[in-house]
C-alpha cells in the first residue's frame, strides 16, 4: 500500500495521519516536517492558491454541495490580504481587491500564518505531491454525496454525536480507524475533531493516489503564482 498523509491545522501546528500498511499520527510544528514524511500524496485542509480578487470557485462549488454544513467552508481572501500581518491592513487590502468589497473576519485572519506557511513552500511542481482537501467534503462523499445532518461542534465545543457520525462514516468507507493508535496530545495542541479531520484528509489522499477523487472545480483556475485553486475529496 503506497503511503499517503492527511493533514489538518491545529493549535499546536499540524496534525498528520500517515496511512500505509499501518496508521500513525504525528504532531508537526511546521509544514516542512510534514513534507519530510515518506508519502506519495499529502492532502491538507488549508487553502492552496489565493485569488487576486473575490473568492474562489472551489469554495462556491463545495458549499453548494454541503447543505447545512456549508458554513465550514470559508471564502479565501485575496492574496494581498493573506500576506498582511496586521488585521486592519488585511481588511483594507481585501476591501480594495474584492467585489463587492469585503473585510476579513478575525477567525480567518487567525489562520493566515498557516496559509502563508504553506504558500512559501508551494510551487506548481510541489502540487503534484500536496493537494488541498476539505474534511466536510470528504464526509459528504462518504455519506453518499449527501449533506451530514449533525455538526462537529455546537457553540464552539466539540459535539460528540457529530464526531460519532463521522467516525462511523470513516469506518464504512474503508478507513481503518480502529487501528489508529491512541492519542495523548494536550487539548491545547490537538482537539479530537482535529485528529478526526486529519483521518478524513488521509482518506481523500488515498482516493487522489488511486485516481478516484472528486476535484472542484473540474478544471481549476490558477493563481498569480501558477498554483491550482481547487478542493479535492
Amino acid at each position: 500500500m503506497i503511503p499517503v498523509v492527511g493533514v489538518d491545522g491545529c493549535p499546536g501546528g499540524w496534525i498528520a495521519v500517515r496511512w500505509a500498511e499501518s496508521l500513525t499520527h504525528h504532531l508537526c510544528r511546521s509544514f516542512s516536517e510534514v513534507l519530510a514524511f515518506d508519502a506519495d500524496i499529502v492532502a491538507v485542509d488549508m487553502p492552496i492558491g489565493f485569488p487576486s480578487g473575490s473568492g474562489r470557485l472551489a469554495e462556491r462549488e463545495a458549499r453548494a454541495r454541503l447543505g447545512e454544513r456549508q458554513s465550514s467552508v470559508f471564502s479565501v481572501p485575496s492574496r494581498a490580504a493573506v500576506m498582511c500581518l496586521d488585521y486592519r491592513e488585511s481588511c483594507v487590502a481585501n476591501l480594495l481587491n474584492s467585489d463587492p468589497p469585503r473585510k476579513v473576519s478575525k477567525q480567518i485572519f487567525h489562520i493566515f500564518a498557516k496559509m502563508r506557511e504553506i504558500d512559501a513552500l508551494m510551487t506548481p511542481q510541489v502540487q503534484s505531491l500536496v493537494f488541498e482537501v476539505h474534511p466536510e467534503l470528504a464526509f459528504w462523499v462518504m455519506n453518499g454525496e449527501a449533506p451530514l445532518n449533525l455538526p462537529k461542534k455546537k457553540k464552539g465545543s466539540v459535539y460528540p454525536d457529530g464526531l460519532d457520525l463521522r467516525r462511523d462514516l470513516l469506518l464504512k468507507a474503508g478507513f481503518p480507524l480502529q487501528s489508529l493508535p491512541p492519542a495523548s496530545y494536550r487539548r491545547a495542541d490537538v482537539g479530537a475533531d482535529d485528529l478526526l479531520d486529519a483521518c478524513a484528509c488521509a482518506w481523500s489522499a488515498r482516493r487522489i493516489a488511486e485516481g478516484r477523487s472528486l476535484r472542484l472545480p473540474a478544471d481549476p483556475p490558477r493563481d498569480a503564482r501558477g498554483l491550482r485553486m481547487e478542493i479535492n475529496a
